[in-house]
């Protein structure tokens, strides 16, 4: 398990700021925040480091690219051993199809999500890419009707000890 990092008021308004907007310019940021644009660069340089801020992504919307049905697949491997857990993972995740994959506990191993252009592409990767494979014991199939995101990880108010809270 990733030990945690401790952050300071100003860490903390910054990321609050980062997670709303990625693209924020670091003059921006530290107009916001009260603070010097070398101390924002600084700082986001030390949290990207620490491994706290994961990186920035570019979000597509599998629809309008020709993969209008997702799916969570529900994949139970037999047997469950670690030599087979990463060149399986590894599989998934270079699959074009795959969104996201999570390792679980309970009685499936993986629950992977994936975006396929209909019902016949669904129907090929579950019988070519999943359950033709020897580990594979069986591949539970549930279809997304509709998603929607979810709140930032870090609430929006501002902490009260940052320079821009002492200031206004």
């Amino acid at each position: 398990m990733a030990e945690s990092v401790v952050l300071d008021p100003v860490d903390l308004h910054l990321l609050r700021l980062l997670q709303n907007d990625a693209r924020t310019t670091y003059r921006d940021l530290a107009t916001q925040i009260g603070v010097a644009p070398s101390t924002c660069l600084d700082r986001v340089t030390r949290l990207r480091r620490s491994g706290v801020i994961l990186g920035h992504q570019l979000r597509l919307d599998p629809a309008k690219l020709g993969r209008g049905l997702q799916a969570l697949l529900s994949v139970q491997v037999r047997p469950h051993r670690r030599e087979l857990v990463g060149p399986f993972v590894e599989r998934i995740r270079a699959m074009p199809e795959s969104l996201t994959v999570f390792h679980l506990t309970g009685p499936d191993d993986y629950l992977v999500h994936v975006a396929v252009a209909d019902m016949a592409d669904l129907q090929r990767l579950v019988l070519d890419e999943f359950t033709s494979r020897r580990e594979v014991a069986r591949v539970e199939t549930r279809l997304i009707f509709q998603q929607w995101d979810c709140g930032p990880l870090l609430p929006h108010d501002v902490p009260e000890n940052t320079p821009s809270a002492k200031s206004g």
